[in-house]
């Protein structure tokens, strides 16, 4: 048996991940393939990944103890409390039990057991009901979900535009749709393209231009170390 080893769990490092840079993994439970971004342990502790339910997959009911978060990034996902087309937003605080499934299929940004203790917010949020402000003529911003100094907006940009997150941020984002090239110490352009992830204790201190119509999530203030 190959010993486990913990994946991009040292938090004070700052790690990118793009589409080629890993393979899929068969998941024990059910019809379901996890791409993970940074894992604890084998099967539990804090997790951060992309998670697709191929047409028909169901897990059986079970309990996430510290907290699950979702965000639907294609097809449509499916609980107890009813289904989420692409675009949807879910939080599930600690001690929250549910049956997920999807008939269709779908892929998900998923994290685990990473939710400050005094988060104990539900959120089912659609797409329609979703809130967009203007933050410039360029971008606008919605926030989906905000607890002491956390905060996950997403962000929608026009080719061009210097991604707007606060310099003394630290957290992660992922891009949801276009790409962002990054002006590095040497001036060459590193190109984050769709579902490239990026995890940085120093995150508002780089520099991201939209090199596309571009959507990002961004989760600010939110490291477990």
């Amino acid at each position: 048996m190959v010993a486990f080893t913990a994946l991009n769990m040292a938090r004070e490092q700052a790690v990118c991940v793009r589409p080629d840079d890993q393979q899929w993994q068969t998941a024990p439970q059910a019809p379901v393939r996890r791409w993970p971004l940074e894992r604890e342990a084998p099967e539990s502790g804090q997790v951060t990944s992309l998670v697709e339910y191929l047409p028909g997959a169901r897990f059986p009911a079970h309990l996430h103890p510290k907290g699950e978060e979702i965000l639907v990034l294609s097809g449509v996902f499916s609980d107890d409390s009813g289904d989420y087309p692409v675009g949807s937003y879910l939080r599930s605080p600690a001690g929250s039990r549910h049956a997920p499934y999807s008939a269709a299929g779908c892929l998900l940004f998923v994290k685990l057991n990473q939710f400050a203790a005094t988060d104990l917010q539900t959120l089912r949020l659609l797409p329609e009901q979703l809130c967009w402000q203007a933050t410039s003529p360029v971008q606008r911003q919605s926030l989906l979900h905000a607890h002491a100094q956390e905060q996950t907006p997403l962000l929608e940009c026009d080719s061009g535009v210097r991604l707007g997150v606060p310099s003394q941020a630290s957290g992660e984002l992922l891009v949801l749709h276009g790409s962002l090239s990054e002006q590095d110490g040497s001036g060459a352009a590193q190109p984050l393209v769709q579902y490239s992830w990026l995890r940085d204790r120093a995150l508002g201190q780089r520099i991201f231009c939209a090199s596309e119509p571009s959507l990002v999530l961004l989760k600010l203030g939110a490291l477990r170390f």
